[in-house]
């Protein structure tokens, strides 16, 4: 016999069915609730409420674990390449070699942009943020590419739109940065896999490998979380059946915020700030410690994983190969090597669990790599892409989907009459 819960209402008792997950999630179906009984579940930032059922990314934030398909981060990130796990996360296992060749085939289609594109990236001022510019360049594909927007799509169409976006849009981003530094755009190079190619459309030079190394690690560690606020942007926005493009471009956006993608951004100007006003690290530890000062330390601590965040770990040593490798010398990395040691030390943060998070340590790498700091959110961007196409393939893909629509408690006036202006 199925399990439910109990939910006793005006007198009236109403069963409701439990969901269990494969890695034994509970969950209260209240999908018949509001019909059943005429009330409706309030959970602003939707904390508590399951969006979806999604076999894509799994995500243990008490125990520290994440897994993508079944397979722990640690392993693909040790073993694997990013492209791998793009395929990985679409498709839902990992491919043959022949499926891997196919895979690159298809995407190298693509490498390059409709001459309109290109227009349109040029009519925009050098000072704009990267991340307005990609959103806006990547919704604007849907007119080049009208085929897309027939609904549904058949799957020939979803396999190469996802391709397609894997492929254009890291274009997108290095041609508009090459505009910013005055120098004409470095064609595409797939024989330099995603991560090279990207490097050298960006710097007109071949990385070294241990350099794209951790930049495909870093990449594979953002590729998917879940149902965070881009990746549930991504999927409101594909349940109205919008076309691929203005859907990704909707999660660019959410990305964008500081709360979200931007937070790597704001690492990088907390340091400036510190540098900026002497350099002394240990103050501003201090100043992190003190409840009434409004300062607070940027990178550090995860609302998701509660002891640690397995990428932080990972990632932690794809950082410490780029500063050997590159041996930049730089004031703001002395104070970001700094303020790590100061608080893997410091009791106040290590019994608050606030330890360097993957946005300290991405912010880092990014600055050591020559990366500008208002395109570190492009670049997770670029990471994150993989995980937005494979929530949007899933949810295209069920057939139980529905458009998004959530309900509110109203708050405001009771019924009024209008009265004319003269009158007031």
């Amino acid at each position: 016999m199925s399990e439910t819960a109990k939910l006793e209402l005006a007198g009236k008792t109403y069963e409701l069915p439990i969901i269990t997950g494969t890695e034994n999630e509970k969950a209260i179906d209240i999908r018949s609730l509001r019909a059943e009984t005429g009330y409706v579940t309030l959970d602003n930032g939707f904390m508590n409420t399951g969006s979806c059922q999604s076999g894509i990314t799994f995500l243990n934030g008490e125990e520290g674990i994440l897994r993508y398909r079944g397979y722990p981060i640690e392993q693909l990130a040790e073993q694997s390449r990013f492209l791998e796990v793009a395929y990985l996360l679409a498709y839902g296992e990992l491919p043959t070699q022949a499926q891997f060749d196919e895979y690159l085939k298809q995407m190298s289609n693509f490498n390059n942009l409709p001459n309109g594109v290109q227009k349109i990236i040029e009519q925009f001022p050098n000072n704009s943020h990267p991340m307005g510019v990609i959103s806006s360049t990547v919704c604007s594909l849907c007119s080049f590419y009208p085929e897309y927007l027939k609904m549904p799509l058949e799957a020939e169409d979803r396999e190469r739109g996802i391709v397609q976006m894997m492929a254009q849009t890291k274009i997108i981003a290095a041609s508009f940065y090459r505009q910013t530094i005055n120098k004409k755009p470095v064609p595409s190079d797939p024989s330099l896999g995603y991560t090279g190619d990207f490097l050298n459309m960006m710097f007109d030079k071949e990385p070294e490998p241990e350099i794209l190394k951790a930049l495909d690690v870093l990449f594979m560690l953002h590729a998917d979380h879940e149902q965070n606020c881009s990746a549930s942007t991504v999927r409101v926005v594909g349940s109205s059946e919008a076309n691929i493009f203005a859907t990704v471009s909707g999660g660019i956006n959410a990305l964008w915020g500081q709360l979200h993608g931007g937070a790597n951004q704001r690492v990088l100007e907390m340091l400036t700030k510190i540098r900026d006003a002497g350099g002394d690290y240990k103050m501003f530890i201090n100043k992190a410690k003190d409840k009434s000062d409004p300062f607070r330390l940027m990178g550090f601590g995860h609302r998701v994983y509660k002891n640690f965040d397995p990428r932080a770990k990972i990632i932690k040593k794809a950082c410490d190969v780029v500063l050997e490798k590159l041996n930049v010398q730089d004031p703001l990395l002395d104070i970001a090597k700094g303020l790590e040691e100061e608080a893997r030390s410091d009791d106040y943060f290590v019994s608050r669990n606030l330890y360097p998070n993957v946005d300290f340590y991405s912010g880092i790498i990014y600055k050591a790599l020559g990366i500008p700091t208002n395109m570190f959110t492009v670049m997770f961007v670029l990471g994150r892409l993989p995980g937005w196409l494979a929530q949007w393939k899933e949810m295209r893909e069920d057939s139980s989907i529905k458009i998004s629509r959530p309900r509110q408690i109203y708050v405001g006036h009771n019924k009024r009459e209008y009265v004319p202006i003269n009158n007031r």
